[in-house]
């Protein structure tokens, strides 16, 4: 069948498939990730069902290409739950098909894991083989809890020194969230922030300054994305332009980094352990259990929704099989 049924143009002149599922998910305000990852899976949907319109498909169609996903690419739980995500947005916000099938389909169950967790000295010796931004960026993850995503967004107007604290703009699930600025930060961050000022002027001078902004703020406020407190804390070192307005501005760095210089400096420590940026999110909040801080409180700065979330971390404290002496240590 032609192309054209399927990533081509719909009937007449309405807009091709995938273009109405950007513009979807745009006027709802979901991020660009998600953008890319629900086109990403009902591209790779159209091509498993040979390019035919999704319009043609049906209950088999799915539960084939989901089987398919889980028994022959052995994709994770989580990743066939995404691909599911993506599939019923197309039949409910794009093409707006009543497909009770679709929410019949059972979602695939995540199998229970442990976070896994440095300890402390881990985590010590792993910043003292990093550097520069790289250092900083990855003691906010592990001394504010921030996600990557979060550290990466993180804008010249939320670091608050005089409260010392930190605020997540936008984080998971659309939130809003305060955490702290640790002491050892407050200098670097200062440092960092003046080296963005000295960037942006340079940017406004060379014509540029354009700094991505949220949902309509650039309309609403039309001079605020060449504003300093509207830049990125870790910008860019080269001008791009936004894949959405096509505008020339300064992004943040790319998630890969500081998610490279982490593993680097995990390997240079000879941490045997798998280490990732999140590792060190995940050493922030089990150490502050440790240290008898409140789950309620770690919730919070953590940005869960649930607290039952949290208390993931517990598995670290005298509980359970932590907490029962081993008959080898006891004396005959």
């Amino acid at each position: 069948m032609a192309d054209a049924t399927a990533l081509g143009r719909d009937a007449g002149k309405s807009p091709r498939l995938l273009e109405r599922v950007r513009d979807a998910i745009r006027r709802r305000h979901y991020s660009l990730r998600t953008e890319e990852c629900y086109v990403h899976w009902i591209k790779r949907f159209i091509y498993f069902s040979e390019r035919r319109h999704p319009r043609e498909l049906g209950a088999p169609e799915v539960t084939a290409f989901l089987n398919h996903l889980a028994g022959e690419r052995n994709v994770a739980a989580s990743t066939q739950n995404q691909a599911l995500s993506a599939l019923l947005f197309l039949y409910r916000e794009v093409l707006e098909t009543p497909l009770p099938w679709l929410d019949g389909l059972e979602r695939a169950q995540r199998p229970a894991r442990l976070p896994t967790v440095l300890t402390s000295n881990e985590v010590h010796q792993l910043l003292a083989r990093m550097r520069g931004t790289k250092w900083v960026m990855a003691s906010l993850l592990y001394g504010a809890g921030l996600r990557v995503s979060e550290c990466l967004q993180l804008r010249v107007k939320d670091v608050d020194f005089g409260y010392r604290q930190l605020i997540v703009r936008d984080g998971k699930g659309s939130k809003d969230r305060i955490t702290m600025l640790p002491a050892p930060l407050v200098e670097p961050l200062k440092r960092q922030i003046a080296h963005v000022r000295e960037v942006h002027e340079r940017d406004l001078a060379a014509g540029h300054g354009m700094v991505e902004l949220p949902d309509a703020l650039a309309r609403k406020y039309p001079r605020a994305p060449y504003e300093l407190g509207w830049k990125f804390v870790f910008p860019s070192a080269r001008l791009s332009r936004d894949p959405r307005s096509g505008e020339l501005g300064r992004h943040h760095l790319y998630e890969n980094y500081v998610t490279r210089g982490v593993k680097r400096a995990a390997r240079e420590a000879g941490i045997l352990k798998p280490v990732s940026c999140h590792t060190l999110r995940h050493s922030f909040a089990t150490h502050l259990l440790e240290s008898g801080y409140d789950i309620r409180t770690v919730q919070e700065l953590l940005g869960h929704a649930d607290v039952s979330t949290t208390m993931i971390y517990t598995h670290v404290l005298n509980k359970g099989g932590r907490g029962v002496t081993s008959p080898l240590e006891q004396n005959p």
